[in-house]
């Protein structure tokens, strides 16, 4: 006799809802994750009018769609998709649909003209050591020459902290790297623009570099990637603090910027206002700036990625250099713009970002990303890395390491062919009360220092903090908290760092590095 259809349904429920029962009735192979299951799965369209979907008992093996290799060129990122709820479940089941994005913009799909020499910014390369890959060069940009390898101080907000541009000037600074997203956010680049862009702002007539307020944003979305990277790979975890009526605040949670394909949405700190930074956003604001080199949109995901949204990372990189490129050649405003490499750690990538960035017009090379997780990882990285910038055309455009610029990193970055590193380095130090000499690092709050009268810091500086003061003096001003301590041993660190330059520099014409 042919069973009626909610007969079997009521039965099956019985079932599904007491599994016990059945596991007595019927053998092992027919428990409910197997029979009761393929059961369902041939009523289901009858009786639901709907596609065969999962239940709730079903394993996550059964479950697993079949996985796809990483695809650069057509990246998916998945999403997860709301189904109708199962008459048999009380929670909805949830489907991951990849969404694919178009391959970035092939070479030839940007003007010739684009490849064609800038009259305003020009690199030369004045000497190739013969014992490493090192070399010394010149960049010609429209407010002066940079001399190559060479140190670039960070002034966050277009100030050096606690430093006037003058003396770091007359300290031996030649490029100057400021931050758009503090920018964007105060004064606000309009501000900036209606006085005559940032040099005649600051009243400082050397170059400039800008970055594309990615690091800052992306540190806002993923908490920890901006200690992660400052500490070099001891990842700590952004504080949870309080606000005044008790709730919890995390600033650097995942919560304060939302990303999407076409940009990063994010408030600001100071007042609470939204922001949309997109690749062509970020060149406007940039624009309107006026620094002599500039930086394209970028994602920064941190070193502890998994590799598939490694993958997806740099593809939408890739996407988001290629559309900042783009709104950069509408007007280039005789600035220069540096494509950032990507790829983490991660070998193959790397070489993808390496092979697809330096075909398109970009004016110089910027190594940007996780660079590893200490200073050994980020030689190896080079060492790997770099011989790709020596190929063809590649190697008559200046490289640039974002974001180290230590003392050892330096010297490890030089021989293997990096031409400018930026760091708040040497003023941080200072603002701590420590300084630089060619015998290591000095605490000047050291009560060892009380009495060093007539003791500069370093005897072979020339700095005016070194011309001027002692040990003993300075000693007397950090204990006493005074604000021209910082200024003073700042001075100092960014006069250490441009001699080191000048010396590295000198080494390698010697062919000694």
């Amino acid at each position: 006799m042919k069973a009626e259809p909610l007969s079997v349904c009521v039965v099956l429920l019985f079932l599904t809802v007491n599994p016990m029962v059945f596991t007595l009735a019927f053998p092992h192979s027919c428990r409910p994750a197997t029979w009761t299951k393929s059961v369902w799965n041939v009523l289901r369209p009858q009786f639901l009018g709907v596609e065969r979907r999962s239940c709730r008992w079903m394993s996550q093996k059964d479950n697993a769609s079949p996985s796809t290799g990483p695809d650069m060129d057509g990246a998916q990122i998945e999403e997860r998709e709301q189904l109708p709820t199962s008459p048999l479940s009380s929670t909805s089941s949830k489907r991951k649909r990849p969404i694919e994005y178009p391959p970035p913009p092939a070479p030839s799909e940007f003007p010739d003209w684009a490849y064609e020499a800038r009259d305003f910014f020009r690199f030369e390369i004045l000497h190739e050591s013969s014992k490493s890959g090192a070399r010394v060069g010149r960049i010609h940009t429209p407010h002066g020459t940079i001399d190559t390898p060479g140190f670039v101080a960070v002034a966050t907000n277009a100030a050096l902290k606690g430093v006037d541009f003058r003396d770091a000037d007359n300290a031996g600074q030649q490029l100057i790297f400021s931050n758009t997203y503090h920018l964007l956010l105060h004064p606000g680049p309009d501000i900036i623009e209606q006085a005559g862009g940032i040099h005649k702002y600051t009243r400082r007539n050397g170059p400039f570099i800008t970055d594309s307020g990615g690091f800052q944003v992306f540190s806002l979305a993923y908490g920890s990637v901006y200690e992660e990277l400052s500490s070099k790979g001891e990842l700590k975890r952004a504080s949870v603090k309080k606000d005044r009526d008790g709730s919890r605040a995390d600033v650097m949670g995942k919560d304060a910027v939302k990303v999407t394909e076409d940009g990063a949405i994010f408030r600001s700190y100071r007042d609470g206002t939204k922001f949309l930074l997109t690749p062509e956003t970020t060149v406007q604001a940039q624009k309107k700036i006026g620094a002599d080199i500039i930086i394209p949109l970028d994602e920064l995901p941190g070193y502890y990625t998994d590799r598939q949204r490694l993958v997806e990372s740099v593809a939408r990189t890739h996407r988001w250099e290629a559309r900042s490129l783009r709104e950069h050649l509408k007007d280039t405003k005789e600035q220069a713009m540096y494509c950032v490499v990507h790829g983490g750690v991660d070998y193959e990538l790397r070489k993808q970002s390496v092979d697809y960035l330096t075909s398109l017009p970009f004016d110089g090379y910027g190594i940007g990303g996780s660079l590893g997780d200490g200073r050994e990882e980020l030689k190896d990285l080079l060492t790997w890395l770099m011989p790709m910038f020596e190929e063809g055309d590649r190697k008559f455009k200046p490289r640039h390491l974002l974001g180290i610029a230590d003392e050892e990193s330096i010297r490890n970055a030089v021989p293997l062919g990096i031409d400018t590193l930026d760091s708040c380095y040497p003023t941080r130090l200072g603002r701590h009360g420590t300084v630089l000499t060619r015998g290591g690092t000095i605490r000047l709050q050291s009560g060892k220092h009380a009495q060093s009268f007539g003791v500069p810091i370093d005897s072979e500086c020339q700095c005016s903090t070194c011309q001027h003061y002692d040990r003993a003096y300075l000693w007397h001003l950090f204990k006493a908290s005074e604000p021209i301590a910082i200024s003073l041993a700042s001075i100092h660190n960014i006069q250490y760092m441009s001699d080191l330059m000048a010396q590295i520099r000198e080494d390698i014409m010697n062919d000694l590095i």
